[in-house]
């Protein structure tokens, strides 16, 4: 999936299905998931799996979600981006996405796509979990 197709996700209501909910352990590395993670039913991401979701902003585990697409993770040294996914009245800005998501976006080179409130895209690059 290009990063074009991807960004049409923004804004979007999607349907999130948890594979990982707040709590979980990740199960090859062990670490623990501090936010609710799961994936988007019937996609395709560029691993060739179905797209991965953070669900940021529900402070319990989760096993499904329905929420807006609110940011983009795009790895650009990896091929598994991520969604974003909150309540319709719920914001982050990019730096706090960022430190929401660092447990796992540490270890990749990143450029995280948001909304602003006037609905224009910003964006602004991430290495191992800091601003470029």
């Amino acid at each position: 999936m290009g990063v074009m197709d991807f960004l049409n996700y923004l804004g979007k209501d999607v349907d999130v299905v948890m594979d990982r909910p707040l709590g979980s352990k990740h199960p090859k590395h062990g670490f623990v998931y501090p936010v609710n993670y799961g994936f988007v039913p019937n996609t395709v991401s560029g691993d060739g799996e179905e797209l991965d979701a953070y669900v940021l902003g529900e402070h319990k585990p989760l096993e499904k979600f329905t929420g807006v697409v609110k940011a983009l993770i795009h790895r650009t040294n990896d091929n598994d981006d991520k969604l974003v996914v909150m309540r319709k009245d719920k914001n982050y800005t990019i730096q706090q996405i960022a430190a929401l998501v660092e447990f796992q976006e540490i270890y990749f080179a990143s450029e995280i796509y948001y909304l602003d409130e006037n609905k224009h895209i910003v964006s602004e690059k991430f290495y191992n979990g800091s601003p470029i």
